[in-house]
């Protein structure tokens, strides 16, 4: 019995300790040298002395205006967007389950969007919402806000990074609430029938009670990728126009490899992982407390 504990004990080594490796040398190890880096004031290249400056690459960021403002931008975009996707996203679960004919086309062709690179799909849709709407509104005549430029106006700039994330992740997390939806028991929702539920209780007192383990799931993903979104961001909008959608992600980028602040730029990163890391665990804590025994 103990050759075989001893036997097992190797196996799970040999597969275990490789991964532990590689996340140590990619993860752990450059984590904790960057977080030595946010105490200096450094410019990121090897030859340039890195001057001791403490705490006062954090005590800088709450009088940077610039890093605030994006702080803005991501909370507002990441309220509108983990809205629109869990609602899209649940809308499109309760749909393709149902005895459509089409359902497992659908649920490819919803699915899709996902499978596209974030810089590719933003660089897709800059010119559908860019020169393709100017195109729209040259050969309509038409002065409408809606068929300008989208990508030249703060507003809509932020309500296209909106829409962009929206139609790339709401197929995604159609899957996550499928997979949930298909895990209710059936002869909970044939009682609930027999004892004349209707679509709308069924749902709300039966199926979204039953599902708070994928709304846990979904609304942890679409948190941490919204806060985190970088790609869509910089191949769709950049930025602008004039910063107005500057998010957190892509203002910690410009600090360090734009302005060369390397140090200061790390700082604004932990300080980023910090944020995403106590609204993710708190989000998790709260839907936990909800989910109900099957």
């Amino acid at each position: 019995m103990k050759k075989k504990k001893r036997k097992d004990a190797g196996w799970y080594a040999l597969f275990t300790v490789p991964l532990l490796f590689v996340f140590a040398t990619i993860v752990l190890i450059p984590f904790f040298i960057g977080v030595g880096y946010s105490f200096f004031s450094w410019d990121g290249l090897p030859l340039n002395p890195k001057i001791f400056v403490g705490m006062k690459n954090y005590v800088r960021l709450f009088s940077d205006s610039r890093f605030m403002t994006s702080a803005g931008h991501t909370v507002i975009f990441t309220v509108f967007s983990v809205l629109l996707i869990n609602v899209i996203g649940l809308a499109f679960a309760l749909i393709v389950t149902t005895k459509l004919k089409v359902r497992n086309v659908a649920r490819a062709m919803l699915f899709m969007p996902y499978l596209i690179g974030g810089l590719i799909l933003g660089y897709i849709w800059k010119f559908i919402l860019g020169d393709g709407l100017s195109y729209v509104a040259e050969a309509l005549g038409s002065s409408s806000k809606l068929l300008s430029n989208w990508l030249l106006d703060p507003t809509m700039s932020m309500v296209a990074l909106v829409v962009v994330s929206t139609w790339q992740m709401a197929g995604y997390i159609m899957i996550i609430y499928i997979t949930g939806i298909m895990a209710i028991p059936d002869d909970v929702l044939e009682a609930a029938s027999v004892d004349g539920a209707g679509f709308w209780q069924t749902l709300f007192k039966i199926k979204f009670p039953l599902l708070m383990p994928s709304f846990t799931i979904c609304l942890f993903m679409t948190l941490s990728n919204c806060f985190k979104i970088f790609d869509v961001n910089l191949s769709l909008t950049g930025g602008g126009p004039n910063n107005a959608t500057e998010m957190f992600a892509m203002n910690i980028y410009n600090e360090i490899f734009s302005q060369s602040n390397f140090g200061y730029g790390q700082a604004k990163a932990i300080v980023f992982l910090l944020v995403i890391a106590a609204i993710t665990l708190v989000q998790v804590s709260v839907t936990k407390k909800r989910e109900v025994e099957m």
